[in-house]
């Protein structure tokens, strides 16, 4: 049976390099590999986030770079220290350095001497990388949240609370109200955040306040024009869904 390719020959088959002819032949008969290096190459194509395309400053890698390297494929001469520290002070690439002995992977296949390993553990972390910076570039490109209406809560029957209550949007285009309350602690129970119409005649509980915030996301369907007060209540542990009538601040949204 003719052994699968090794995990550095399906990286480079990742990056589209060229395979000897030999593992070239199983790749184009074997579905697993392919499937493997498939899996792999979306993460190579993760690197064409236009962000990640453009030309910048080079810098030299950190250190630990060059010893995760080392410790997975055992070689134990370091690169010249002129060859990690980048670029000159100008701006102008040093002379090339001379090359560095390497202790060399052998091929489980052939028996053929390879740098390889080297090479695939080297494309695995710039591939990592690449993921890593094309997932902030396209959370970067997300819409942010947008203020719809806003309102000040202020202190009712001498509660002593007051805080703010705001209207967003999020990127999916659902609503969320976010309020932050000062003071007006609950005595025992805990405080209840409802929208209601001016005349509160009708109420929709919208959420619970935990340390005086909440992040509330709103029922689809909601009118915020129809129901433009923001009212906390002080609600006892009763089980009762109903308002309390205790209410410890109010505002009316912008």
């Amino acid at each position: 049976m003719v052994p699968h390719c090794t995990p550095e020959q399906l990286g480079l088959a990742a990056l589209r390099e060229p395979l000897p002819a030999e593992d070239a032949a199983h790749l184009d008969g074997c579905a697993r590999c392919r499937a493997d290096v498939a899996a792999l190459q979306r993460g190579v194509d993760a690197l064409a986030v236009p962000e990640l395309a453009a030309a910048g400053p080079g810098a030299a890698p950190p250190p630990s770079v060059w010893a995760g390297i080392a410790a997975a494929t055992g070689v134990r001469t370091a690169p010249r220290a002129e060859a990690m520290a980048g670029p000159d002070a100008a701006g102008e690439p040093g002379p090339p350095a001379a090359p560095q002995p390497l202790h060399r992977a052998r091929d489980r296949r052939s028996g053929r001497q390879s740098f390889r390993p080297l090479l695939a553990v080297a494309a695995a972390a710039v591939i990592g990388a690449g993921i890593a910076l094309g997932a902030v570039a396209f959370a970067q490109r997300t819409p942010p949240t947008t203020s719809l209406a806003d309102a000040r809560l202020q202190a009712l029957g001498g509660s002593g609370a007051a805080g703010t209550a705001v209207v967003v949007e999020r990127a999916d285009h659902s609503l969320e109200l976010d309020v932050t309350l000062s003071g007006g602690q609950p005595g025992g129970g805990y405080l209840e955040v409802w929208l209601a119409e001016p005349g509160l005649a009708r109420m929709v509980a919208v959420g619970v306040l935990h340390d005086g915030r909440g992040a509330l996301a709103l029922p689809a369907g909601l009118s915020i024009r129809s129901y433009p007060v923001v009212d906390v209540s002080d609600e006892p542990l009763d089980g009762d869904p109903a308002h309390s009538s205790d209410s410890v601040a109010r505002g009316l949204l912008h």
